[in-house]
């Protein structure tokens, strides 16, 4: 069975991401291996500076990539990347557990992710051009890893 991990900076605080976030991990048993690795937002002052974000990525990225195996296949999800659709998303889940025994999404905090987390990264996946709050997009993410894998089953959930 292919395990996922989803690397994130920050936590859910708000009980109704948390209870969102439980949910699809328990959908999600019945096809993967998925967990949630929180990492903590590097500490900024109410306006930093760019020196003072460049090192705060530097610092989240130190934490990320300490936290990703050498053999895994790993998604940066990143406004930069390509747009991905839902069967996109069933298509690199599909592939990644025939190169892979893990696939793992990173999801970065207010300023995104470090370059040095981006290079790591074997794709980088945009699901939209708008902007949605982190912790929301953790459940956005979890929904469609879950509905890849339903689209993969041939079952009818993403219709």
């Amino acid at each position: 069975m292919q395990k996922i991990k989803i690397i994130c900076i920050g936590r859910l605080k708000d009980s109704f991401f948390r209870e969102a976030s439980e949910e699809y991990l328990k959908r999600l048993k019945a096809y993967c291996k998925a967990e949630i690795t929180e990492i903590p937002a590097a500490e900024l002052p109410d306006s930093p500076s760019e020196a003072q974000i460049n090192a705060a990525l530097e610092k989240e990225a130190d934490a990320i990539l300490k936290k990703i195996d050498a053999g895994d296949i790993t998604a940066a999800m990143c406004v930069e990347g390509k747009l991905y659709s839902s069967e996109d998303i069933a298509a690199f889940l599909a592939k990644s557990s025939m190169r892979a025994s893990c696939a793992v999404f990173i999801i970065g905090g207010s300023y995104g992710l470090s370059e040095r987390v981006k290079q790591r990264a074997d794709i980088k996946i945009s699901v939209s051009r708008m902007t949605f709050p982190h912790r929301l997009f953790r459940i956005m993410l979890l929904e469609q890893i879950y509905r890849g894998y339903k689209i993969n089953a041939g079952e009818k959930y993403h219709k």
